[in-house]
């Protein structure tokens, strides 16, 4: 252990301390492949999650895992899958990520299968696999429309039969670094408020993305930010902040559910969006650059259902965040749904009974929740925010960030979804890059001899800081705090963006940062979710600047990034990412801080990958 752990005991002596080769962060599908990788190659290894094990984010993702396996089509290969995700994501996606991406993932997935996924089959008994938005062929492996969740439940079932350890509901409230490498992790358990500090010579960081910021989101209310603010105060760089994808399909009504996702899965398997006029109007949204392979009209479209391989695509299975402008501009045209979406119809296309099979996820949802009947009445869906294509800088073989000891895997880290993410890329992300992440953590770890020193000052200070919302005076309700912020990302930093609301936006942001640190929640630290939301607050605001400093710099409009006073791709900025690095202090409020912000020129992929996008085809 560092020489001031004895201090620490000394200081305060409610501070649980443990001593890890290896500490990953978050229980979702990144932080278990982590895991499982990381106590394979013999590190010593903890999990910390804000929540209980089974109830990551990723039980939410439905539609499947991107995997160039050629069980449906086989002429798909790594080589389209690649070019899909570059194409996607604007050209923008670190190019070495979406190789490794697109060629490990079937891997990945037959990985899973060998631990006891329950994969849906085609038949003749190899894995099935569905279409997608961006992918020219069908690619997506799948369990009906649960595959996350018999994702995690592999996983789950696979890392308990290894050493690793487990802190279920537990919040971190800091990195610890010794000079500028990463020396431990400090949190405390929801349930009681005891401070746990865990020494450690590497983080993995899997937290997932940020979506509580926003109004309307598919996000559950874990997703405040969390490991981007960490890994920013801690001194790692973010990128790429600016692009947050708009789901083009989550549910509208009744509001208690609305921003639920509605996976694109219905539309896969043959769903067809309509505005209030019953008119399919993602006809008239059609970007240049998918005119080649994507059908012009209705019977083109729906001749596509019957050969797949003879036929282009129908538009509504366009990249999301072309669907999700198209939505948009319906909506304010005045050609929405009663309640502010548009319609999403499948029961005219499919059978009952085939929509119970594919989609029995889906039926319950709108059954329960909206007493409709997606077999035979339409769904009204509409655009929520869902996932972060920014997030924390890494290196694609081992997940390292630019702070030594720190890695990041998943929606938390940045480069392989460029501009905007493809359906589906995301699971496959969380397995090939988890387990990079991890095997890159324990071979750090080996070779980092002795822990970083741990500052007992420090760790007073930060847990002083962390208990102030429970005895600070005056202080406003966290909860207010937190609903001001996520109406004004909502209206300011939303789905389409304007320079004069982005600077209103920042302005307020730096006043709702100084209220957040005298927010105020009564009562003891057992179980008082009112201290969890004033410090997760905290998180949600940082990030909340990072992605409106990035929106303001980012003068075009490309992907998870719409400019109503930039419409057009600027050619020169595609070029470019934007970099954050915190300048300011790591607890208290953060008047006297700043975000600087940098840039860095997109990296050039090899001639044999360009060659792929001249030719117009992977293989």
């Amino acid at each position: 252990m560092g020489a001031a752990l004895s201090e620490l005991r000394e200081l305060a002596a409610e501070i649980e301390v443990h001593s890890f080769d290896v500490v990953v962060i978050g229980a979702g599908g990144a932080g278990l492949r982590a895991a499982i990788e990381a106590t394979a190659m013999g590190a010593s290894t903890a999990v910390v999650c804000k929540s209980l094990l089974g109830k990551a984010h990723t039980v939410m993702a439905e539609g499947g895992i991107a995997a160039a396996m050629g069980n449906v089509y086989a002429e798909d290969d790594w080589k389209v899958h690649f070019r899909d995700t570059m194409r996607g994501g604007k050209m923008m996606a670190n190019w070495r990520m979406a190789q490794l991406h697109a060629q490990e993932a079937p891997e990945r997935v037959w990985e899973l299968e060998e631990w006891g996924a329950a994969f849906d089959r085609t038949g003749d008994g190899r894995i099935s696999q569905r279409d997608f938005g961006g992918h020219r062929y069908a690619r997506l492996a799948h369990v009906g429309d649960s595959t996350g969740l018999e994702m995690i439940r592999t996983l789950q079932h696979r890392l308990a039969q290894s050493d690793a350890q487990v802190f279920m509901e537990h919040t971190v409230i800091s990195l610890l670094t010794d000079a500028d490498r990463i020396s431990g992790v400090l949190s405390y358990s929801r349930s009681d408020g005891r401070f746990v500090l865990l020494e450690a010579k590497a983080v993995v960081l899997a937290t997932g993305g940020i979506g509580k910021a926003y109004r309307v989101t598919s996000a559950s209310w874990e997703y405040t930010g969390d490991g981007h603010a960490l890994a920013l105060r801690a001194g790692a760089e973010l990128a790429d902040m600016e692009f947050v994808q708009f789901h083009p399909t989550g549910m509208v009504w009744p509001p208690s559910v609305r921003g639920i996702l509605v996976t694109e899965g219905v539309r896969g398997d043959g769903g067809t969006l309509r505005n209030s006029d019953g008119r399919r109007f993602m006809f008239d949204y059609i970007p240049p650059y998918f005119a080649e392979e994507t059908a012009q009209s209705e019977a083109e479209a729906d001749a596509w259902y019957e050969d797949k391989r003879a036929n282009r695509r129908p538009p509504d299975l366009l990249p999301r965040d072309e669907v999700a402008r198209a939505i948009n501009s319906e909506i304010k045209a005045g050609r929405g749904s009663p309640h502010g979406g548009v319609y999403l119809d499948i029961a005219s296309r499919r059978s009952a009974e085939y929509i119970m099979k594919r989609l029995p996820s889906m039926y319950r949802q709108f059954k329960e929740l909206a007493d409709v009947d997606i077999t035979t009445d339409a769904m009204e869906v509409g655009p929520t925010c869902h996932y972060i294509m920014g997030g924390v800088r890494v290196d694609p073989e081992t997940g390292a960030s630019s702070l030594a000891g720190l890695f990041a895997a998943g929606e938390v880290s940045n480069g392989l979804h460029g501009a905007n993410r493809l359906g589906g890329n995301s699971l496959g992300d969380l397995l090939v890059f988890g387990r990079r992440a991890g095997a890159g953590a324990a071979a750090y770890a080996s070779g980092a001899g002795q822990s970083g020193r741990i500052s007992a000052s420090e760790v007073s200070e930060l847990c002083a800081d962390a208990l102030a919302p429970l005895t600070s005076e005056g202080g406003e309700n966290p909860y207010q705090l937190q609903g001001e912020l996520a109406d004004l990302m909502q209206s300011n930093v939303g789905i389409v963006r304007r320079s004069d609301e982005l600077a209103h936006a920042i302005e307020r942001l730096e006043d709702l940062e100084e209220r957040s640190y005298q927010a105020h929640a009564p009562g003891g630290r057992k179980f008082n979710p009112g201290w969890h939301a004033a410090l997760e607050l905290r998180s949600m605001i940082v990030v909340s600047r990072c992605i409106a400093t990035c929106a303001v710099a980012r003068t075009e409009s490309r992907g998870g990034h719409t400019r109503d006073d930039y419409p057009s791709a600027d050619q020169a900025l595609g070029r470019i990412n934007f970099l954050l690095r915190w300048a300011g202090p790591k607890t208290g409020p953060s008047t006297g801080g700043s975000l600087e912000l940098t840039t860095a020129a997109v990296e050039e992929m090899p001639e044999e990958l360009a060659q792929l996008f001249v030719q117009g085809q992977g293989s």
